[in-house]
């Protein structure tokens, strides 16, 4: 059963084929990536509109390469995944359009993807996969989740965010430095050079005795720091929200003590689900997932407690097609649709830009 992925939420466009047959994981035959980041810097950000005409340019001569590289034709694909949902309107409708469209000329059955369940499931494609059940640390984007993860689509909801999630504090506290975007990684890359325990910055919820997870506060006094800085410069400016007067130490300090509070909670929280959970597995899965210092802070916590942490390889940490085209075989072979039948064979591409994974079946929810 080949499964062809095509993913396109927000500012990558990336297409994959996965072979799904038998009972194995799905094994990876192919997958291309495209990313808008030069295209974006411009503005600081992502501009959906232009995200949606890049991706319309771009998905089908992924399509083409990725059957190249897997040297099959396009008539050898038996079901067309898609990310569809969450994510930017106008840049889902672009992959679902596509891939409904793939679907009824070759007359194959569509999967909508959930965004959130790709990434979950993205370790599955490392060189180290994990095993059901195991706890999940899932930190992409907007979203800061824990969940332990008995299968495919059984996913129970431990903790999560209720405000700002780990990248957008990673993300904002860049811009409040005047890093470029994207900013997550910028920052932890000038974190390399600053002091982590030059400022001491709060870790929200840290003590909490539950799960959850906020880094609004975090951002505040980021910023209050940034001011601070700012205003204690001779050249500082009658706006200190522009960080150009501090220098590139304190610039790397401050970089160095953000990212040692976000880390230090999400180790902290990770491993509190571990223990509740009684499970001696941990996933780690999202563009977070990637950062240097939180894989060694947890790699050590979980050697220290004899448990295994599993990461998706590097270049799947970010969006991509893989993890699109492995969720969508996964769930094939579990025999699971999507949530609904429009979704899996209707070719009726309505998308979901807001989309819980709570809302993905089968789902049960704690509490």
């Amino acid at each position: 059963m080949l499964i062809l992925g095509i993913e396109s939420s927000c500012d990558e466009t990336g297409v994959a084929l996965v072979d799904a047959s038998g009972h194995a994981t799905p094994r990876l035959l192919g997958h291309a990536l495209h990313s808008q980041i030069d295209m974006h810097q411009a503005y600081g950000g992502v501009v959906p509109e232009l995200a949606s005409r890049d991706h319309i340019r771009r998905v089908l001569p992924l399509t083409d390469a990725v059957l190249a590289q897997a040297g099959l034709p396009l008539s050898s694909v038996d079901a067309v995944a898609y990310t569809r949902g969450p994510g930017l309107a106008g840049a889902l409708l672009v992959g679902s359009g596509v891939a409904c469209a793939l679907g009824f000329a070759l007359g194959k059955p569509v999967i909508g993807v959930h965004h959130l369940e790709g990434h979950l499931l993205s370790p599955f494609l490392s060189a180290d996969p994990p095993e059901f059940p195991f706890v999940a640390l899932l930190v992409s984007g907007g979203h800061s989740q824990l969940m332990r993860v008995d299968g495919v689509g059984r996913y129970d909801l431990l903790g999560e965010t209720i405000d700002d999630a780990a990248g957008e504090a990673f993300d904002k506290s860049a811009k409040l430095l005047g890093l470029p975007y994207p900013g997550g990684p910028a920052l932890s890359r000038l974190a390399q050079q600053g002091d982590p325990l030059a400022y001491k910055f709060p870790r929200p919820l840290l003590h909490s005795g539950d799960l959850d997870f906020s880094f609004a506060g975090l951002k505040t006094a980021v910023l209050t720091q940034v001011k601070r800085l700012a205003h204690a410069h001779p050249d500082g400016p009658a706006l200190p929200h522009l960080a150009d007067p501090l220098s590139a130490q304190q610039k790397a300090d401050v970089a160095a003590s953000v990212q040692a509070a976000i880390v230090e909670v999400l180790v902290k929280k990770s491993m509190a689900a571990v223990r509740q959970s009684g499970l001696r597995r941990l996933v780690v899965a999202g563009g977070v997932g990637a950062n240097a210092s939180l894989r060694e802070q947890l790699g050590a916590a979980c050697e220290k407690a004899g448990v295994r942490v599993h990461y998706p390889e590097l270049h799947l940490c970010t969006d991509n097609g893989a993890m699109i085209a492995l969720a969508g075989g996964m769930r094939a072979q579990a025999g699971l649709s999507s949530d609904d039948e429009a979704a899996s064979g209707g070719y009726q591409f309505d998308v979901k830009p807001r989309w819980p994974l709570s809302d993905v079946r089968p789902f049960t929810a704690i509490g």
